[in-house]
């Protein structure tokens, strides 16, 4: 038993005639007679009573109404296999760190869901290391994130450089400054991210290089959270300029000289994934095309 046998059953029924239904499945009468003949000698049951009228069995009523479901289901499999092939259906697991996380991806997620209604997206929020691990495990398709440590089995391609500023109270001593140097951040409570943070880490050698180790820091485990923080008056910041609009009451900002505590920022997979396929191809193409075309729009 097969699905163009199961069809053609279906449309012997629903015209009450062999003819009909080869031509609608566009087969030789002799064909249609040779497969209901062995669907019947398959199910060890007579389905159809031949004459001058066709009708159906008791048998082939009760199979009828059953096999129409499964012909419904089977022509819903093959089209979503279809649609999978192609693209435009599957599930994507994505990791995701801040900023873009909540201030780039859903914008573009609503237009590339609206487009695909038939891909689901789940979405994961960590930061680079952790998302690294779960790409390694096979636990996500790809990654938003910065660039990955050296020597790991995954495929880094740069997008862009994460800008950042400083965010200071405007009541600070520092926003007495037209530009602030990593050097002026020594005798003031600087406001950072987690230990496990890239952006913390890169800021800690950037410091140690400076001959500034040891600094008046608070720990802020948010990066999307460090502008309430500063806004509140506990410190001074370094955030992404991409989370300053609006910015916070009572705070201004400053450009930091040169693009030393910038970050890359780009899409990760595993070296064995890329090129990327299918559904996943089709989001990282269009993460790509979003974020440059903003890009551009600012330069």
């Amino acid at each position: 038993m097969d699905l163009k046998t199961l069809k053609t059953f279906q449309l012997i029924v629903k015209y009450g005639s062999f003819n009909r239904a080869a031509e609608e499945m566009n087969y030789a009468q002799s064909t249609v007679t040779m497969q209901i003949q062995k669907l019947e000698s398959d199910l060890g049951i007579q389905l159809i009573e031949r004459g001058k009228k066709i009708r159906l069995t008791e048998a082939g009523r009760m199979f009828h109404e059953q096999s129409m479901q499964i012909v419904k289901n089977m022509e819903q499999l093959q089209a979503n296999l279809s649609d999978l092939q192609l693209g435009e259906a599957g599930n994507i697991r994505i990791g995701v760190t801040e900023p873009t996380a909540s201030y780039r991806l859903p914008v573009i997620l609503k237009k590339f869901i609206s487009d695909y209604p038939k891909i689901h997206v789940s979405i994961e929020f960590a930061n680079t290391p952790v998302l690294c691990e779960r790409l390694l495990m096979g636990e996500l398709d790809f990654a938003l994130c910065s660039a990955p440590d050296l020597g790991s089995e995954l495929y880094f391609e740069p997008l862009f450089k994460e800008e950042f500023v400083v965010l200071i109270p405007e009541n600070h001593p520092l926003a007495e400054k037209p530009v602030i140097v990593p050097a002026d951040f020594q005798g003031h409570r600087l406001l950072i991210t987690s230990a496990t943070c890239p952006y913390r880490r890169k800021l800690e050698m950037v410091m140690q290089e400076l001959g500034n180790s040891s600094l008046d820091t608070m720990e802020i485990g948010s990066m999307t959270a460090l502008k309430y923080y500063v806004e509140s008056g506990l410190g001074i910041a370094l955030v992404p300029k991409v989370v300053l609009n609006p910015l916070p009451e009572g705070t201004t900002v400053r450009n930091i000289c040169g693009n030393r505590i910038d970050m890359t920022f780009g899409i990760l997979c595993r070296s064995s994934d890329f090129p990327l396929k299918l559904a996943s191809a089709k989001l990282y193409q269009r993460i790509k095309q979003e974020l440059f075309e903003k890009l551009e729009r600012r330069q």
